[in-house]
């Protein structure tokens, strides 16, 4: 088996190099562990709780023992299917801050300022609603908001106006701090992973298959990466590439395979036996994920989700999805957000919530036996940082994943902030009608030790996690690949998904590891970049006094 492109991994930024790569004329082979994305627990929007907490498509990874958080084992799902963790997660759309890729620039990664970055995803998108000078309207990801019939989601809104925020009508516009509307990559009542927007139109051509395989190692021979080594049916195959691997296996699986295929921190690679071909300290370290809490509110009135909280309302929710892809099973539940900042000083938002109509856990377990309803919360920036490393040789073994989270005494300050903000937002009159007491952490919760207690004891992975293969200069010596994806110190690979984000962008991390996709698919095939587009983001003019 050969082709000119061999790509490692069909998720979020695969699938989108897949369809450019093949538009393009090239021969576009995609290797992938995971199986189909048929089926209505992942194609069905509302019932998002269900492909991360199942083994068919989920790999199942969970963190190292971590040692702020009372030794608690958090969970880190990654998808194990077609469009990877886009078939898997929240289906929440968000681009990111502005100031996040000038912050990529700054730090190494020349070309990916935010005027760099914004006319790709203007090109990956169909936005169904937004600025249209600020958004993409023919591209193959639809972004749609959910109809937002609840009352809960205009008192969410409203209660940030009444405490002073900002609105937006667009994060993903030119304006992304405030409250408003939230967007999800829902088309036709489907979720609109990467598979559906991306790869099944890339392989209608004949110039693009898939293959379903583990790959064990990148072969290099001279220097250069002539193709994958992968296993199937339990057989070790070779696949050639005629030009060029290239690595979006996720921000856990990238460098656990670049270190199998020996590159990496030296001394890491001898321990475990592998043989040397490009010391690079950078893989696996500079790993960054959002943490978040839910803040949670038992309800005056009988108005949230947990009324359809039952087998028979769900079954009647699913068949009406099934028969006429209608109804609440057509929208994640998440139809309002905000971006806030912690406090004056702050040029841009460091704080997102995500609103949802129930009180809820992501693995689907619910708070209390009663109507509620929650914020989900949490710092866009930690300052902590942790690695991913091998626990064996063996390809099929995981990796040693260590976040390292609340590591620093400004991760605990932050935390403290968000959950007092968001107290405040819901005492608003705009929510008097509604909130009848705090479920979660609750009014004996105040003091600094008490909240720091409860963030140990409840803080949740927000499952963004990223910078496993940092992007910057060739002469940085933590530099992974540089700023056109080509791993340092090795011809013919290259890197393209959210481990190579020298930074965690503000948001969910879908929208910005497609993007990653879509413009390294250019630097693939040699083109110029998209022309910059230098439309000015709006920044808060008295963010240096004021925190809203």
């Amino acid at each position: 088996m050969q082709a000119d492109f061999v790509i490692v991994g069909a998720g979020s930024a695969g699938c989108a190099m897949a369809y450019r790569l093949a538009e393009a004329g090239a021969y576009v082979l995609v290797i992938e562990y995971g199986g189909t994305d048929i089926g209505p627990f992942i194609q069905m929007p509302a019932a998002l709780s269900f492909p991360m907490n199942m083994s068919t498509y989920d790999w199942g990874f969970s963190t190292q023992p971590e040692p702020h958080l009372g030794g608690r084992r958090l969970a880190t799902p990654r998808g194990k299917v077609i469009g990877g963790s886009s078939s898997i997660n929240g289906m929440v759309y968000v681009r990111g801050h502005a100031k996040d890729f000038d912050h990529w620039r700054d730090s190494g990664a020349t070309g990916w300022s935010y005027a760099d970055v914004l006319p790709y995803f203007q090109r990956m998108e169909t936005a169904t609603a937004g600025d249209p000078n600020w958004r993409g309207t023919n591209g193959p990801l639809h972004v749609t908001r959910g109809p937002r019939k609840n009352p809960l989601y205009q008192a969410f809104v409203e209660a940030g106006r009444q405490a002073g925020y900002q609105l937006t009508n667009d994060y993903n516009g030119q304006k992304q701090e405030g409250f408003g509307p939230m967007e999800q990559t829902v088309h036709q009542g489907r979720r609109w992973s990467a598979a559906n927007a991306y790869l099944r139109p890339a392989l209608k051509r004949h110039n693009c298959n898939l293959v379903r395989a583990l790959a064990s190692k990148i072969v290099i021979e001279d220097g250069r990466a002539i193709g994958v080594e992968v296993i199937r049916a339990g057989k070790r195959e070779f696949i050639r590439a005629r030009r060029e691997v290239i690595l979006a296996a996720s921000s856990i699986n990238s460098p656990k395979l670049l270190m199998l295929s020996g590159i990496g921190p030296a001394q890491h690679l001898a321990e475990h036996g592998i043989d040397v071909i490009a010391d690079r300290p950078g893989v696996g370290q500079n790993l960054q994920d959002h943490l978040e809490l839910y803040i949670q509110m038992a309800s005056r009135m009988p108005i949230t989700l947990y009324k359809y909280w039952n087998y028979v309302s769900k079954a009647m929710i699913g068949a009406q999805w099934l028969f006429t892809k209608t109804g609440l099973g057509t929208s994640n539940q998440f139809e309002s957000a905000a971006f806030i900042r912690s406090r004056a000083g702050v040029d841009y938002p460091d704080i997102q919530y995500h609103f949802l109509p129930l009180a809820v856990r992501y693995d689907g377990t619910i708070a209390a036996k009663e109507h509620g309803f929650q914020a989900h919360v949490g710092p866009m920036r930690s300052t902590s940082r942790g690695a991913v490393t091998l626990n064996s040789a063996d390809p099929s073994a995981p990796p040693n994943i260590l976040f390292n989270y609340m590591s620093t005494p400004e991760d605990w300050q932050d935390f403290r902030t968000c959950i007092r903000l968001t107290r405040e937002i819901f005492a608003q009159k705009a929510f008097e009608p509604f909130v009848k007491y705090e479920l979660q952490p609750g009014n004996a919760v105040h003091t600094d030790d008490e909240l720091d207690a409860f963030i140990r004891d409840h803080a949740e992975s927000a499952y963004h996690p990223c910078g496993t293969c940092k992007m910057g200069a060739k002469d940085d010596p933590m530099a992974v690949v540089d700023p056109e994806n080509r791993v340092i110190g090795v011809d013919g690979l290259r890197v393209a998904d959210s481990s190579i984000f020298p930074r965690i962008t503000n948001g969910n991390l879908n929208g910005p590891s497609i993007m990653v996709g879509e413009k390294a698919s250019d630097h693939v095939l040699g083109r110029a970049p998209l022309p910059a587009d230098d439309s000015r983001p709006w920044i808060h003019p008295d963010w240096e006094k004021a925190q809203r």
